[in-house]
């Protein structure tokens, strides 16, 4: 097996990890909604939600991703989704109703919540009571819900989410990210 075939392997294997231990983390059903975060902006937090959202649908799990990262969404700028009229942003802002901000994908069992519209300080929208519903109505209708948030490094909006949410997976980038921010992040979440 060549080497990058060996890589490729072994990142596979990571993913097929974090998705079981999701799932063993089951058991008296406490983790639904998770939340995905990093310290900083490109430790890959975004690459792990779509990953792990995308493993637990085609598992046979009605999953669903949530893009919250409503000031710099990579979801939105990288995997661009067609089609999209209203957004969180819409719902929470009042503008759109749950069926219109939920797309069903190509994904069997996989839906998004997308961003439409980026804003510049949407702390106020994020700490609506209707984000709180929000995340209600998809845990009562799907399985697991995966939130792609901002990093923690500057604004609150993942610590924010993560006081909603069940449980989180924070991701660092290995040898990159100082020590100090990590553990300054994980009390953040606590």
């Amino acid at each position: 097996m060549s080497k990058r075939k060996r890589n490729q392997f072994d990142v596979d294997e990571i993913y097929r990890s974090l998705r079981t231990n999701i799932e063993f983390s089951q058991m008296d059903d406490a983790i639904q909604v998770i939340n995905v975060v990093s310290t900083v902006p490109n430790e890959g937090k975004s690459t792990v939600s779509i990953r792990l959202w995308k493993l637990l649908a085609e598992a046979g799990f009605p999953t669903v991703l949530v893009d919250v990262d409503l000031r710099k969404s990579e979801l939105k700028n990288k995997y661009r989704v067609k089609g999209i009229q209203e957004g969180l942003n819409h719902f929470l802002s009042g503008l759109a109703e749950y069926e219109d901000v939920v797309y069903e994908t190509n994904i069997p069992n996989g839906h998004i919540v997308p961003v439409s519209t980026l804003l510049e300080n949407p702390a106020v929208l994020l700490e609506d009571p209707r984000m709180g519903e929000l995340l209600d109505k998809l845990a009562e209708d799907y399985r697991y819900v995966i939130i792609d948030t901002p990093p923690l490094d500057n604004i609150s909006d993942g610590a924010l989410i993560a006081s909603m949410s069940d449980g989180a997976v924070m991701v660092v980038r290995c040898g990159e990210t100082p020590k100090a921010l990590v553990r300054q992040s994980l009390q953040q979440l606590e």
